[in-house]
């Protein structure tokens, strides 16, 4: 099939250049209004790239997924996953990455790019305290550059208002019986899950 291998190409095929708006909206830190839209966001996908290739992971809390350390800083806790630890371990290695952050039932996305380190401080891991447990880092992001992204892609999903379109699909344990061929009891696996997920949430 064919494919596009040059920057001369791609530009070719996409021949207008951005719009005004779609360059005018970028900072390099918060600004009022920038600040209050991560403030509500309870949600965000991180992106981290290292030597084995890209990471994405999903990120959420009970309040902002990520808070303020000043105008160029933003902290986001790394509460209870699955210790694979694939982001953390890029972010050691590399240190670049990207933030998506969403509020449910906005069709607007905001993006930070820019560089993560990991810190063990005792005030900052203190500072995200939920029922007297602590994460056990912290992911600090300094940013590069701020800016929304176009809302078409959750408006041509209807991410939103197209309903819970969820039905039929396989569960967490269906695809690890069929990833183990069955050595993992998937209906035990999903069975057990809500209550293991509730005691392990932070």
């Amino acid at each position: 099939m064919p494919r596009i291998d040059t920057v001369a190409a791609l530009e070719a095929l996409y021949d207008a250049p951005p719009g005004e708006a779609a360059l005018r909206k970028v900072a390099t830190r918060l600004t009022p209004l920038y600040r209050k839209w991560i403030a509500a966001s309870r949600f965000c996908i991180l992106t981290t790239v290292g030597p084995e290739g890209t990471d994405g992971s999903p990120r959420g809390d009970l309040g902002p997924v990520a808070v303020e350390l000043d105008g160029r800083r933003l902290a986001m806790p790394d509460w209870h996953g699955n210790n694979r630890l694939d982001s953390l371990r890029n972010i050691v290695r590399d240190g670049r990455a990207s933030v998506l952050f969403m509020v449910a039932g906005s069709t607007t996305v905001v993006r930070v790019n820019g560089r993560a380190w990991l810190s063990t401080d005792d005030e900052l891991l203190a500072r995200f305290e939920v029922k007297g447990r602590h994460p056990r880092s912290v992911i600090v992001l300094e940013i590069a550059e701020i800016y929304t992204q176009c809302a078409r892609a959750l408006l041509r999903s209807q991410l939103w208002t197209g309903g819970d379109q969820s039905a039929g699909l396989p569960s967490a344990g269906d695809i690890l019986a069929e990833m183990t061929q069955g050595e993992i009891d998937g209906a035990d696996y999903d069975k057990s899950w809500p209550e293991r997920a509730a005691r392990t949430m932070w």
